[in-house]
């Protein structure tokens, strides 16, 4: 039960003092200052307002913490959200994001229950690269109308119309808004060379703001685009939940989960490389569904661990959980007392901020890099990049996934061999004197070695090599020492051989079988018992066995011999 336990409990059994506390305070509070111009830039990015980035931030943030499996893990909004969000709340409205969001919360304990969080690892790179540098490219053009202060009124939803529109209108860029942007940008950028340890993205909309204020700017703010902001934290209420309405957002559920368990975990595997901890995946999946569950009640966006605010987490001298946790106070403290200011943010500066999100999201430098990998690496990446940017997100993961899968098989079947006949050389997995024994075969008796696993990309070839023999032998030895695994269709090939060489009167011996291959034979009811077949624990004692079934057979055949 372990792998169950919130590292909060266990930070609490190995004992928490005051210094402890302190120390975890001041690396809240740093987190919480990044996170707070984050979590609403995102949020508005998401097509919703900036006060459900702050909820999401506050709710969803401390609970990964308290419950979740990493010591130093910070949760909250993060870009991989937003262009599944954005559809959602275009699609479905924001009830219909509401129940997407409780649904994956459920998905992500129930996966980390069932112990399922070490699969999110064998996704492959080149997908998660794709996905997250298409991602940030979706981000960043969803923020060219705000940057430049485009005179737009309905920007289309997808990619090519959206570039469209925006070359329409290039005629409107408002100078004053222009420059905003360009400030922010230029001073996150020049922050982050020369003092990257200040918060750049929330001295960027300090700075711009008051600039605004005082000159009074003619340019686009929180408070003129969201007139209605809510101050505070609502009262918790279960989403409008309705049959019609869960069976249309379902398929976006699974999206969110999916996405918050690969990022969720990714960011924990960061954590532990930084700070030398080692977290639970299991519990941290557990953690992300509780939390994704409160966030849809408070009426929040979805969440996952947040790899950025982690890491500025861990550089601030975080300990324990209890560090995101008061991150998410302080941040409540803000959303409480302070939330007025929020109208003076310049929607231009967000988009700076998000430009910043997206190239860090966009990682070019690991992009650049698997770009020189293998053709397959290469078509995989490309592949998934191009359908998240040009049709769907979800589609781009499954086509992928499906893509890479292919392609691996394609490659292992490439390393399964059958040998048979004068091919059949000694290596260094086989005994010394496998060879002679191959020379001393009795008569009637042949020989075949499968190396490597036998799944259902190589199965059907293996068959094919099985069938094209010459003569029937009387006795066929199945080398299967090299054989670490066999699956369905690996298993249904060699029930079709044995039925074949019983029609032939061919009798099979299996010779040195590992567990699972034999596990899986017995449940197909292939086992010693079976009429015509043998298992030998070793080639000698095959040999030995085929040279004595050979001679029954050939007294059989000339019983005037006998």
């Amino acid at each position: 039960m372990l792998s169950l336990t919130p590292k909060l409990w266990t930070v609490w059994k190995e004992g928490y003092d005051f210094s402890t506390f302190r120390t975890d305070a001041v690396a809240g509070l740093t987190v919480a200052i990044v996170a707070l111009p984050l979590s609403m830039a995102l949020a508005i990015a998401s097509g919703a307002s900036p006060d459900k980035g702050l909820i999401t931030a506050v709710v969803a943030g401390l609970l990964i913490s308290a419950l979740g499996g990493s010591r130093v893990q910070v949760g909250g909004p993060t870009g991989a959200f937003v262009v599944v969000v954005f559809n959602v709340i275009a699609t479905h409205g924001y009830d219909g994001l509401l129940i997407a969001t409780f649904l994956a919360g459920l998905i992500l304990i129930a996966t980390g229950v069932l112990r399922l969080g070490r699969l999110i690892r064998f996704i492959p790179h080149p997908v998660v690269t794709g996905f997250t540098a298409g991602i940030a490219v979706i981000i960043a053009t969803s923020q060219v109308k705000d940057f430049l202060g485009l005179a737009i009124g309905e920007v289309p939803a997808d990619f090519l119309p959206k570039w469209g529109a925006y070359f329409k209108a290039i005629g409107s860029i408002d100078p004053a808004t222009l420059g905003v942007g360009l400030a922010s940008l230029a001073l996150i950028i020049v922050l982050r060379k020369l003092a990257p340890r200040l918060p750049g993205f929330l001295i960027a909309i300090v700075c711009t703001s008051a600039a605004v204020a005082i000159f009074h700017l003619p340019v686009a703010t929180i408070g003129s685009r969201y007139a209605d902001l809510s101050v505070g934290i609502p009262a918790p209420s279960f989403p409008d939940f309705s049959l019609a309405k869960v069976g249309e957002v379902v398929p976006s559920a699974f999206t969110i989960a999916f996405l918050a368990g690969i990022e969720a975990l990714l960011s924990a595997v960061v954590a532990d490389g930084m700070a030398g901890t080692r977290h639970r995946p299991n519990q941290e999946l557990v953690g992300q569904g509780v939390a994704n569950i409160a966030s849809a009640m408070f009426g929040g966006l979805p969440a996952t661990g947040a790899i950025a605010r982690t890491a500025t987490n861990i550089r601030a001298g975080a300990r324990t959980p209890v560090a995101g946790m008061m991150h998410a106070v302080f941040l409540l403290l803000f959303l409480l007392f302070a939330a007025q200011l929020m109208v003076l943010v310049p929607m231009a500066a967000l988009a700076a901020i998000l430009f910043m999100v997206a190239w860090g999201m966009s990682e070019i430098d690991r992009f650049i890099a698997l770009l020189r990998m293998p053709n397959s690496d290469r078509v995989v990446l490309l592949l998934t990049f191009g359908l998240t940017v040009l049709v769907d997100l979800t589609v781009a993961i499954g086509v992928g996934v499906t893509v890479a899968s292919l392609l691996f098989m394609a490659r292992m079947s490439e390393t399964v061999a059958l040998e048979t006949g004068e091919s059949l050389k000694p290596d260094t997995e086989l005994d010394s004197d496998d060879l002679a024994q191959r020379k001393e075969l009795p008569p009637g008796v042949e020989v075949f070695r499968i190396s490597g696993p036998v799944f259902f990309g190589v199965a059907g070839e293996l068959l094919d090599t099985l069938r094209r023999m010459g003569q029937k032998p009387s006795v066929v030895i199945l080398r299967m020492r090299l054989v670490p695994m066999l699956d369905a269709s690996g298993v249904s090939m060699i029930e079709e051989f044995v039925a074949q060489a019983r029609r032939a009167g061919t009798q099979i011996i299996f010779s040195s079988l590992q567990p699972q291959p034999t596990a899986m034979l017995a449940r197909a009811d292939i086992t010693p018992s079976t009429e015509g077949l043998h298992f030998a624990p070793n080639f000698e004692a095959a040999v030995a066995l085929a040279e004595t079934c050979a001679g029954k057979q050939q007294s059989a055949d000339n019983p005037a011999q006998g």
